[in-house]
């Protein structure tokens, strides 16, 4: 059973930059795709980025392209979201999770973490 556990969220001013990781309980981290995903008030959570086993990136929002990286450090099963020139309607909970595969699917993972809220704003 996997666990996720995400952190640097936060408050950042508009332009800003934050850098959002994720840990991993369990093991064969390595053989999991890695996605994150984003939650705004009031509206269903939607795939944001996913890095494959083989480290190809899925953006799956057009609004992030440029603006977010995804990285993993095998070893310390983590990964990260680099989010830059942060606007606000990237104000959500951002969450992780993994899967065989990337997909831009909610339903096609099993596991995720709490969230971590990022909120954009002056």
């Amino acid at each position: 059973q996997w666990q996720l556990v995400e952190s640097g969220g936060g408050l950042v001013q508009p332009g800003g930059s934050l850098r959002l990781s994720c840990t991993a309980s369990g093991s064969a981290f390595k053989d999991y795709a890695i996605g994150w995903f984003r939650q705004a008030a009031g509206k269903e959570r939607e795939g944001v980025i996913c890095l494959s086993t083989w480290y190809d990136t899925s953006t799956y929002l057009d609004s992030v392209m440029g603006r977010f990286t995804i990285s993993r450090h095998n070893a310390k099963n983590t990964v990260y979201l680099q989010m830059n020139n942060l606007r606000p309607e990237d104000t959500a909970i951002y969450y992780c999770t993994l899967n065989d595969y990337c997909s831009r699917r909610r339903t096609d993972y099993e596991h995720w973490g709490q969230g971590t809220k990022v909120t954009v704003s002056s």
